[in-house]
């Protein structure tokens, strides 16, 4: 069964299995009856320090190669979760992982390198 990414805002369909949240913060103002995903896991998302890093708060951005490899480096600390999830799809379950509604450009989302993080876990 497949990983998938999207916005946790976006429509959900039949097959969207275990919806995972993976941003740092719980969406504001959005009340608990109307949560789209099963689970959340906010170890999953950039560090506060990474995420200023790569939207220069504070100073000039870092690029998004440097993005990445930081964000690798990082979830090296959530093996176990990420072998969890693994785990999930090698049993045929979907898995779902969700991002900010801001989050537009998919190839530039921490979700998308977590999708492949967690398809490389699969492989070992």
């Amino acid at each position: 069964m497949p990983i998938k990414t999207q916005r946790w805002c976006s429509p959900m369909g039949l097959d969207a299995g275990l919806r995972v949240l993976v941003c740092r913060y719980r969406p504001r103002g959005l009340p608990k009856s109307q949560e789209t995903w099963d689970v959340w896991h906010r170890e999953l998302a950039p560090s506060p320090e990474l995420f200023d890093a790569f939207y220069g708060k504070g100073r000039t951005p870092i690029t998004l190669d440097a993005y990445r490899e930081r964000y690798i480096q990082e979830m090296q600390a959530q093996q176990a979760l990420i072998a969890e999830l693994a785990a999930r799809v090698d049993r045929g379950e979907t898995v779902t992982l969700l991002c900010s509604r801001d989050c537009i450009l998919e190839q530039v989302c921490h979700r998308s390198i977590l999708a492949g993080l967690i398809e490389a876990a699969r492989r070992k």
